[in-house]
């Protein structure tokens, strides 16, 4: 039910001289960090840095890797709960659209009804997060894999962003409410920055640091991360030892929605105008982050805080490939390619620590 190795059963018999009970023995530092789900990332997070660190002059300007660091923070604060997600055993390809529809109702309600902003993102929290209960409920009530359940709300999600943009403004993007009361408060929650040594650092940074402790507390420190393990590992055995395994992977969907609000918020208030047409795709980035942080797709394995790190590579080679004064277009190749390299290293760190066990 969790990522540690069970405590090894003793012999019949007394223990050998000196040795004690073989079950209040810790395992080597070594031993720890390579059953760590995070290592592959890690070591591949480094090598990226040092990588453009040498091809990429501005790279290592503090103005630059402020950029990099927001441009990891926009993928990793979905990152995290799409990682919790697949330690759950399951996906959610809706994800990405339900970023713009979060914006896209937040932005309407406040300009069609003439309220205070804050009342649009009160409601598009509350819409966001029955979003995330109907992924829920209607995965754990059919039985359909995730893929299915999330792919169809993906369509839907796709076409209700367009076809209400259009019908309530008559174009596909939204109208601004940059003037309307409420909103620099709400941009000051959402999409402000803060001046550090004279370097603008962007509080999505901040917010992608709260939710990877929090969402590592919860893994490392609370029951319910042991639920979330236990349920991607064998949710038939879990439930048979008194999981609930209905809750956990409602819960788990609600988390990857609250991500997508605080998302979505951020992208309107950064922008004031939001494009219906935009989030399709990004979802297969977040599920690439946490993939190349170490979560299995099979579920049962994997941590927040590899799924940051997975996000921080990200960010390196999609501004690091700028600063290199590349081609962009080769920026998907190499997601490709480290997405089958951090699996195949991953793979070969927990062989290694299953051997070494």
């Amino acid at each position: 039910m969790s990522t540690t190795d069970a405590p090894l059963l003793q012999p019949a018999g007394p223990p050998a001289k000196g040795t004690g009970d073989e079950r209040l023995l810790h395992r080597s530092l070594a031993r720890r960090l390579m059953g760590r789900p995070e290592l592959g990332s890690v070591v591949g997070a480094a090598a990226v840095f040092v990588f453009f660190s040498i091809v990429a002059e501005p790279f290592l300007q503090a103005s630059s890797l402020a950029t990099v660091l927001y441009a990891s923070s926009t993928i990793g604060i979905m990152a995290v709960p799409v990682a919790l997600l697949m330690i759950g055993g399951e996906f959610d390809l809706s994800a990405g659209v339900m970023v713009v529809s979060s914006a896209l109702i937040s932005s309407m309600f406040s300009y069609q009804m003439t309220a205070n902003t804050w009342v649009g993102v009160g409601v598009s929290l509350l819409v966001t997060l029955a979003i995330g209960v109907f992924n829920g409920m209607l995965l754990t009530r059919t039985k359909l894999p995730s893929f299915i359940i999330t792919l169809g709300t993906f369509f839907m999600l796709t076409g209700l962003n367009l076809g209400f943009t259009k019908l309530i403004g008559g174009t596909v993007s939204t109208k601004s409410i940059a003037d309307m009361e409420g909103f620099e408060s709400a941009r000051a929650l959402f999409a402000s920055h803060l001046t550090v040594g004279g370097v603008d650092i962007q509080i999505t940074i901040l917010w992608w640091i709260v939710l990877v402790a929090v969402a590592t507390w919860i893994l490392l420190r609370t029951r319910v991360g042991n639920w979330i393990f236990a349920v991607g590992g064998n949710a038939d055995a879990a439930r048979a030892v008194g999981v609930p395994v209905t809750k956990t992977k409602i819960g788990l969907y609600m988390g990857v929605a609250f991500s997508a609000w605080v998302s979505g918020q951020h992208l309107l208030f950064s922008y004031d105008e939001i494009q219906s047409g935009d989030g399709v795709g990004n979802e297969f980035l977040f599920i690439i982050a946490a993939a190349v942080g170490g979560c299995l797709m099979t579920g049962g394995f994997g941590s927040a805080i590899g799924a940051a790190v997975g996000a921080f590579i990200f960010g390196m080679t999609s501004k690091g490939i700028v600063y290199a004064q590349w081609n962009p277009d080769w920026y998907k190749f190499f997601l490709g390619a480290m997405l089958l390299l951090a699996t195949l290293l991953n793979a070969w760190v927990r062989k290694r620590a299953e051997e070494k066990a």
